[in-house]
């Protein structure tokens, strides 16, 4: 019966390890950005190839409030979204993983440059902007700098899609060169020059109040013709997010994938994922960090140990410093008490020399209560511990007895011997 159950328990330990080792499923909201969607695709391939978590994009695809919505109902595990929707208690940052920068595209005038346009607010008076949906990244993004610049909302009108040719196109998302293609007739719109940044610009004041927004600067040539000069914008980061109380382990698994398959996604999206490292910065999330994350970054902190070794250290040294001290105080304490007691062998044995053959029974008597009064004198010093109890005590009493013995038994003639 006993090896029946010792047998049955290593199956059993051997099914659960099993499952344990098994990939670990999460779902991914789909994006609704073409641009977000792709590089959510491509997550998903890498991940489902000899990976320990694998990625499954939810059927409906869901813009970025409502991709918050289905991570905190449990309808989805993790998504993609910008660093600067409003916070959530309910939602955490496992990590940042690429800049999405703004993009302001204004429809060029048919004898109009093709180059870039310095940002102005009063161009956007009684103009059609398509931003992408409402709650898109786009949106929210381009509503937050045009409230910091002081735009009203009748100020400016949404428009449905791009193909009705609005005067102006927002669209937040990394950079892409290929996407220009999809907007013929318009120019990039700067929200300044380089030399502005951090003189009290358009940029600074976007900046100020949104801590998740950083200056970006997009190149000389990075859109070809449509940027012959720099493109002052803003950027802010694309993060991975998760429920709160998603497992730990998981998420720590996830960054883990993630900084593996880094060469990977370098390769698909280049000069996306290369600035991804290893210690990535979460000081500029809107969201709590997740605990998986707070534990991968400090995989490297010293332990408990390592810590405290120093203060230990130093409480270990005090120790001993303390105990040599008090070791110390005893042997001096005891060399007093011994000087003492040598005191009264000496001063013992001073009077029984002083006591000679030729000495008078009246100074014999002198000497006998002197003794007497040196025993009375150590007794006190006893009592209150200022002599020890111990053997030279003893022999202290026994040499004065004795003396006292030699003095009574003395008849006058001859002198006391020292023993």
């Amino acid at each position: 019966m006993r090896k029946a159950l010792a047998s049955l328990s290593v199956i059993g330990l051997i099914v659960l390890a099993s499952c344990d080792t098994g990939p670990r499923e999460l779902r991914l909201v789909t994006p609704v950005s073409p641009v977000t969607r792709g590089i959510a695709e491509e997550l998903t391939e890498l991940f489902n190839v000899e990976s320990t978590v694998r990625l499954e994009l939810t059927d409906a695809p869901l813009a970025e409030e409502a991709a918050l919505a289905a991570i905190a109902s449990g309808d989805a595990d993790i998504a993609l979204v910008s660093n600067n929707l409003p916070f959530r208690e309910d939602i955490a940052t496992v990590m940042p993983l690429y800049p999405t920068v703004l993009h302001i595209a204004r429809r060029a005038a048919e004898d109009g440059p093709i180059g870039g346009n310095i940002f102005d607010p009063e161009i956007f008076s009684n103009s059609a902007i398509f931003a992408g949906p409402a709650g898109s990244a786009s949106r929210l993004v381009f509503e937050t700098i045009a409230d910091r610049i002081g735009l009203q909302d009748d100020d400016y009108r949404y428009t449905v899609d791009p193909e009705s040719a609005p005067d102006f196109i927002v669209v937040i998302g990394p950079i892409s060169p290929e996407r220009v293609a999809e907007f013929p007739g318009y120019v990039l719109a700067s929200l300044g020059t380089p030399q502005e940044i951090g003189t009290g610009g358009v940029v600074d004041t976007a900046v100020l109040l949104n801590p998740q927004f950083r200056p970006f600067i997009i190149p000389v040539g990075t859109y070809d013709k449509w940027t012959p000069e720099p493109i002052v914008t803003v950027a802010v980061d694309k993060i991975l997010v998760a429920r709160g109380d998603l497992d730990s382990t998981i998420v720590y698994d996830l960054i883990n994938e993630i900084l593996r398959l880094r060469p990977a996604m370098a390769a698909k999206r280049p000069g996306l994922f290369q600035q991804l490292s290893d210690d990535f910065d979460t000081s500029r999330s809107t969201y709590i960090v997740h605990a998986g994350t707070q534990a991968y970054l400090q995989r490297s902190a010293p332990s408990v140990y390592e810590r405290y070794s120093g203060v230990a250290e130093v409480a270990v040294t005090l120790i001993v410093a303390l105990g040599s001290t008090l070791f110390a105080g005893v042997r001096i304490f005891r060399m007093r008490r011994k000087n003492r007691i040598d005191t009264f062998y000496s001063k013992t044995i001073e009077l029984q020399r002083s006591v000679t053959s030729s000495t008078n029974d009246d100074e014999r008597q002198r000497v006998i209560q002197e003794l007497r009064d040196l025993q009375s004198t150590a007794f006190d010093l006893l009592v209150g511990e200022k002599l020890a109890a111990d053997e030279s005590f003893r022999i202290f009493i026994t040499l004065s007895n004795d003396v006292l013995g030699q003095l009574g038994a003395r008849s006058g003639d001859g002198r006391l011997s020292d023993t």
